[in-house]
């Protein structure tokens, strides 16, 4: 039997994770010992790999939940979907790095690409997905001038604005590890950051932040940016820290 840290290690995963995981019954340990610790055999590591697995070809918590108490859930079978599942991805993922390498060529050479070079591995039907969500939440005009304005950047700015976005999203991450409040001043600082940071191409007003923190928790691509398995809960904390900086500085 592992203890909870031992499975965490070699998982890579948090101890909070796996609490979490016990607590919404996804995985429960196989023995609880009498002084409480949590002991995981190979059973509960085989549905530890799959709930993982699960994870990473992006089906949420509860879904995983459903499949895997399904009474028809096969191990082996699923496995042989997830391998296949992945291979797919594989090529999905080259075409992808061909289309970064691409357009690093480009901006280092400050050349123009064909339209469609911009876009190639990304599914015409996401594009669409992504514009339309976009659109229904902030409205088409808003969405157009954010557009028109990041097409105005310079590479270098686009550099610091993403090496920003990352120094922002580590920073929400850690402080929500060390159990900060959202209303605290380190919060708000960081929050007051990320202000600035959407302001580079559009200027929410109180509502509009407030409504862009609630969007981090209810859309799952965007919930995977602060969550990804690791901290469930920090999407719901920075939407509330959002919604703070709205009442208090906007």
């Amino acid at each position: 039997m592992r203890t909870v840290r031992q499975v965490a290690k070699a998982a890579g995963i948090s101890v909070r994770t796996l609490h979490h995981y016990d607590a919404i019954g996804l995985l429960k340990p196989g023995h609880v010992g009498t002084n409480g610790y949590r002991y995981y055999g190979r059973e509960e590591l085989l549905r530890l790999q799959q709930i993982l697995f699960y994870r990473e070809l992006g089906l949420p918590l509860a879904g995983i939940v459903a499949v895997l108490d399904d009474p028809a859930f096969d191990p082996l079978a699923a496995l042989r979907e997830h391998r296949a599942a992945l291979e797919g991805r594989i090529g999905h993922y080259r075409t992808l790095i061909r289309t970064i390498d691409r357009t690093i060529a480009s901006l280092e050479k400050d050349e123009d690409m064909e339209d469609n070079d911009y876009y190639a591995g990304i599914a015409p039907e996401t594009r669409d997905r992504w514009q339309r969500e976009a659109e229904e939440f902030w409205g088409k005009d808003a969405v157009a001038a954010a557009a028109a304005k990041a097409r105005s950047f310079s590479k270098e700015q686009v550099a610091a604005i993403q090496a920003e976005m990352e120094s922002i999203r580590a920073d929400f991450q850690r402080l929500f590890r060390e159990g900060a409040d959202p209303g605290s001043d380190a919060v708000q600082a960081v929050t007051g950051r990320h202000y600035r940071w959407v302001s580079h191409s559009w200027t929410p007003d109180a509502a509009a932040f407030r409504g862009l923190g609630r969007y981090y928790v209810e859309n799952p691509e965007f919930r995977g940016t602060y969550d990804d398995g690791e901290l469930p809960g920090c999407p719901e904390f920075i939407a509330a820290a959002m919604a703070v900086y709205a009442d208090r500085s906007l």
